[in-house]
């Protein structure tokens, strides 16, 4: 009978595979990174734009957000029924309970950010007449109870959605700046890696 199952190597090997995110939610993790990364630029640059250049650029900040809506709750069913690795036993409690807050944040907001934009965009005046389609191939619906307020309420509606919209993603960046922080902090400090964890 071969040892090599129960050798240190193999108990080792064993323990790494299991502490390592399945490949689904690696792909998923680091595709809505990407998108929301795409996101933030362009909706930051919106208003240093030519003037032609501003819708195509709005309408794909729209695409890519409603890209990222559908991915994070796919990733959200897949997270429910594959159980994400552990964090290090090393790590003190505080952090571990941090991690978690910080986890459940992210996914409010990344579920949170796309929505309010939705219902922006859905009070917007002119949606009637501007169909919305994803990426200019797929047509998209506005929330249609949105659509048929009052005008006058509408218009209203439309400002603070748009306020809501731009403060969430200020907390997004902020909390964003801080996940990537905290993965730098353990893997070049402490030297306790977790980015291994989501890296293929």
């Amino acid at each position: 009978m071969s040892t090599q199952a129960n050798s240190p190597l193999a108990d080792t090997t064993s323990v790494q595979a299991v502490a390592r995110y399945t490949r689904t939610a690696m792909v998923l993790h680091w595709v809505i990174a990407i998108l929301i990364i795409c996101n933030v630029v362009l909706g930051l640059s919106a208003d240093s734009l030519p003037d032609d250049w501003v819708r195509p650029v709005i309408d794909t900040h729209k695409s890519i957000g409603i890209t990222v809506l559908g991915l994070v709750l796919l990733r959200l069913l897949w997270r429910v029924s594959h159980r994400p690795p552990p964090l290090p036993a090393a790590f003190p409690t505080w952090e571990r309970i941090a991690a978690h807050v910080a986890h459940f944040l992210l996914y409010l907001l990344m579920i949170g950010l796309p929505l309010s934009g939705w219902l922006h965009d859905s009070a917007w005046k002119d949606a009637a007449t501007h169909p919305m389609h994803l990426f200019n191939l797929v047509p998209w619906p506005r929330i249609g109870y949105v659509m048929n307020l009052d005008p006058t309420l509408k218009e209203t509606l439309h400002d603070r959605f748009g306020a809501l919209h731009t403060w969430l993603g200020y907390a997004l960046y902020a909390l964003l700046a801080m996940h990537v922080g905290g993965a730098l902090k353990h893997e070049w400090i402490d030297r306790k890696s977790v980015l291994k964890r989501m890296i293929p």
